[in-house]
């Protein structure tokens, strides 16, 4: 294991353990933008995405991204706006795993957590779903503020809960569902990218597109799939909805699924990969950065 693997991994589990809970937002965000990327950051003078991102998450204190952040919370502002029809449909949400009756549950479902990322648990067979694995880990996600990870302030003030969704299959025959993420630049769409292959044996892929659906030429942090894939049918509603959620925010990444050629809404991201994903080649990372205009924040 490289040298900077190993100092990733021992800064992680410092972090886990919350001995660093008590650094300052901009201390925190300094040291970690140096440990992740290798670089200084500067937030007098903020130039690239990842920069711009940290910057935001500083500066940028907007009631309202505590409830787009929430899972739960959130459903009921896109309800008010776009109708129930976006959404996938929920079984429940509960406080702790011990209050979910497992049995009331169909036979396929999904629970995740409100609070977070990372947390989610697939029974696609309810006969072989570990339940008792589902329960340890659900409760442990439950305990860890997402905010001390990477100081993104809205986490903070996140209810944490377990909700079940619907077990979601797209009838084309495909498993695993792809994510479509559309960046949006103070409320316009500039690029977007798909998550591919979340549970495959060589790994996540991650593939940016332009607002026309061609191929952009970088990566960050993760590979590009080199498989074909097609624009989903739904996009130009996709575009619509998420530029009209994201208008008079400075960045905003809205997540949708395409199943069955119905959109469905996914999550709103503030800061994309916590803001210290490196870019390959590098220099794409100014160029996203200089899509994100701060005059009005500031």
């Amino acid at each position: 294991m490289k040298a900077e693997s190993v100092i990733k991994k021992i800064y992680n589990r410092i972090i886990n353990l919350g001995l660093l809970n008590w650094m300052s937002d901009e201390g925190f965000l300094k040291l970690s933008y140096h440990i992740y990327l290798n670089r200084k950051l500067d937030l007098n003078n903020p130039q690239t995405f990842n920069e711009k991102l940290q910057w935001l998450k500083i500066h940028d204190r907007n009631p309202l991204y505590i409830q787009y952040v929430d899972k739960y919370e959130v459903r009921k502002y896109i309800a008010s706006r776009f109708g129930c029809d976006l959404l996938i449909p929920v079984y429940g949400v509960w406080d702790t795993a011990d209050d979910i009756d497992f049995q009331a549950l169909p036979e396929q479902y999904v629970l995740k957590c409100t609070h977070d990322s990372g947390s989610i648990c697939i029974c696609d067979n309810k006969k072989t779903f570990d339940i008792d694995a589902a329960k340890r880990k659900l409760n442990n996600r439950l305990r860890h503020n997402l905010f001390y990870w990477g100081r993104e302030w809205p986490y903070k003030g996140v209810k944490p809960r377990i909700i079940a969704e619907k077990y979601m299959v797209d009838t084309a025959g495909r498993k695993e569902l792809t994510d479509f993420k559309l960046m949006c630049f103070n409320g316009k769409v500039r690029c977007s990218f798909t998550v591919t292959d979340r549970f495959s044996e060589d790994g996540l892929k991650v593939t940016f597109f332009d607002r026309e659906w061609n191929r952009m030429p970088f990566e960050r942090h993760y590979p590009a799939d080199k498989k074909d894939i097609p624009k989903p049918a739904s996009y130009d509603r996709m575009v619509v909805i998420a530029e009209e959620i994201s208008t008079g925010h400075p960045f905003m990444r809205i997540d949708f699924y395409e199943i069955n050629e119905q959109v469905f809404f996914g999550e709103i991201t503030l800061y994309p990969g916590n803001g210290m994903e490196e870019f390959i080649p590098e220099e794409w990372d100014l160029k996203l950065g200089e899509w994100i205009q701060l005059d009005e924040v500031k």
